[in-house]
């Protein structure tokens, strides 16, 4: 299974903000943003200063990889994405994001049960998940309204499990789910735009595969 292995803070770098992929840490003075905001790169601190105005391909670009980038997902993935998103009703963008929603390393990450979308992939990976009772380790899995996602009884014996339900806070967990007091998750409906938090310009993802 592709997933990008290279340096982590460099593509918050790349991209000019702050993505939160590592969780935690991201609220830190050990965030590599907060002493490096310029792009990567030999000469990345003095072409901040240099770049004119950006064109449309380029704003369309950056948005995409913005895209690819929280949700760590590779090209040809979130291009099968798009493309499942032209043949739904409605908004494109929106149901683009709802796609990327609908991961089950992503519900994982929502619900509270991992500290980021890659820590949450690497627990699904490692089969520490059941989808509707059944244990599964695809973090591409769809969720749909009704399913429900639990931890297996096996890795609630783990140490980062118990420490979870000791300190668990739902306060953050969107309106689409919900999680019980034994860590199982389910979801009630689909997320709306509005449900959705991530800093993306849709708009601009679709005019890209637009061209």
């Amino acid at each position: 299974m592709a997933r990008y292995t290279g340096p982590v803070c460099r593509l918050c770098r790349r991209e000019g903000e702050k993505l939160f992929l590592k969780g935690s840490r991201c609220l830190t003075p050990k965030c590599s943003f907060e002493r490096r905001s310029y792009p990567p790169g030999q000469h990345g601190r003095e072409n901040q200063f240099r770049r004119g105005r950006a064109s449309d391909y380029l704003l369309q670009l950056r948005e995409k990889q913005k895209a690819r980038r929280i949700y760590g997902v590779m090209e040809r993935q979130f291009r099968n994405y798009f493309r499942r998103s032209t043949q739904q009703i409605g908004l494109t963008g929106v149901n683009l994001l709802i796609y990327l929603e609908r991961r089950l390393d992503n519900v994982v990450y929502r619900l509270g049960l991992a500290t980021s979308r890659a820590h949450a992939r690497q627990l699904v990976q490692h089969g520490h998940f059941m989808l509707n009772g059944r244990k599964t380790n695809i973090p591409s899995a769809l969720v749909s309204p009704g399913d429900t996602i639990s931890i297996r009884p096996e890795s609630l014996r783990r140490a980062y499990f118990k420490e979870l339900r000791q300190d668990f806070d739902d306060r953050h967990i969107p309106r689409w789910l919900s999680v019980s007091g034994d860590l199982v998750g389910s979801v009630s409906h689909l997320p709306a735009r509005d449900d959705i938090d991530v800093p993306l310009n849709e708009q601009l993802i679709v005019e890209y595969y637009s061209r």
